[in-house]
C-alpha cells in the first residue's frame, strides 16, 4: 500500500503513517505534523485561537494535534517530503521537522524545497519535477 497527499492530504498522510505500519511508501506535500510548531508561522493563527484556543491554554489539545511529529517513533514508512519555500500557508517547517524525524530515526526518506513558489506550484518545471519524483518514490518502494 501507498499513500500520499498536499496540504490538507499531506497532514492527513502524516496521521496516516504514524497510525499504521501496512504502508510501503509515502509523500506528504505542503503538510504539517506539529501543531505547536505552526502556530504563529502560518496564516492561520486567527483560526487556530477561534478554533483550538491558544497553545499555552490547550497544551493537551496541540499535543493530539502534532501526534505524526510527537510519535515520529512510531513510523516506519520510506516518506518523500516536499513543500514550497514562499508557502504562507502551510510553510516548510511542517516538512522540514518530518523529514528530519524520520532521518533520525533511520528511516528512508527525503525533502525536497521548490525555491520562490507559494502553496500552489506554477513552475511548469518545479510541477514536471513533483510528478516525476513522486512516481520514483513509489515505484521504488512499491515494486515487488
Amino acid at each position: 500500500l501507498g499513500v500520499g497527499g498536499r496540504s490538507y492530504g499531506g497532514i492527513l498522510t502524516d496521521f496516516v503513517i504514524a497510525s499504521d505500519r501496512r504502508f510501503r511508501a509515502a509523500v506528504s506535500g505542503a503538510g504539517s505534523a506539529n501543531a505547536l510548531a505552526m502556530y504563529g508561522t502560518d496564516e492561520y493563527t486567527r483560526e487556530y485561537e477561534l478554533e483550538l484556543g491558544p497553545p499555552w491554554r490547550r497544551r493537551a489539545l496541540y499535543e493530539r494535534l502534532s501526534y505524526p511529529f510527537l510519535h515520529a517513533d512510531r513510523i516506519g514508512t520510506p516518506t518523500l517530503f516536499y513543500c514550497a519555500a514562499a508557502d504562507f500557508n502551510v510553510p516548510c517547517n511542517g516538512s522540514e521537522q518530518m523529514y528530519q524525524a524520520l532521518r533520525s530515526r533511520g528511516v528512508p526518506t527525503q525533502l525536497v524545497v521548490y525555491p520562490g513558489e507559494n502553496h500552489a506550484l506554477r513552475v511548469p518545471s518545479y510541477l514536471r519535477d513533483r510528478m516525476q519524483r513522486l512516481t520514483d518514490w513509489y515505484l521504488q518502494y512499491l515494486q515487488p
